[in-house]
């Protein structure tokens, strides 16, 4: 028996290999297992509504945030335009972005709605 994994649309048994490609004779769908596992790692990032971000987004901070190193807090309702997203760096942050004021820090996905 082969093993090769099932259609990831209707989930058939029933998959064979043509070229690079894995076909599913019951749905059709054709993929290539390389890039479905690179789909699969990326993490999709959502906001604390639940919208999903993207680099380059605009977002709104939804609570006041203590800053380390900094004297002021960072307030409820500033705009941080052009984020970009990064694999948890430290302790969940997966936001990188520059803020005036503030210059570059990364933030929480969960403090954060799209503008």
């Amino acid at each position: 028996m082969s093993n090769l994994p099932n259609c990831p649309k209707c989930n058939s048994q029933y998959t064979y290999e043509d070229g690079n490609l894995l076909v599913c004779p019951e749905c059709a769908y054709e993929w290539n297992p390389n890039e479905e596992e690179k789909e699969e790692e990326k993490k999709v990032v959502k906001d604390s509504n639940g919208n999903v971000l993207s680099d380059g987004d605009t977002v709104i901070v939804i609570k006041d945030l203590k800053v380390k190193g900094a004297t002021s807090n960072l307030k409820k309702g500033t705009k941080v335009k052009n984020i970009r997203l990064v694999d948890d760096v430290q302790g969940g942050h997966d936001i990188d972005c520059k803020i005036d004021g503030f210059g570059g820090m990364l933030l929480k996905s969960e403090y954060v709605k799209k503008a």
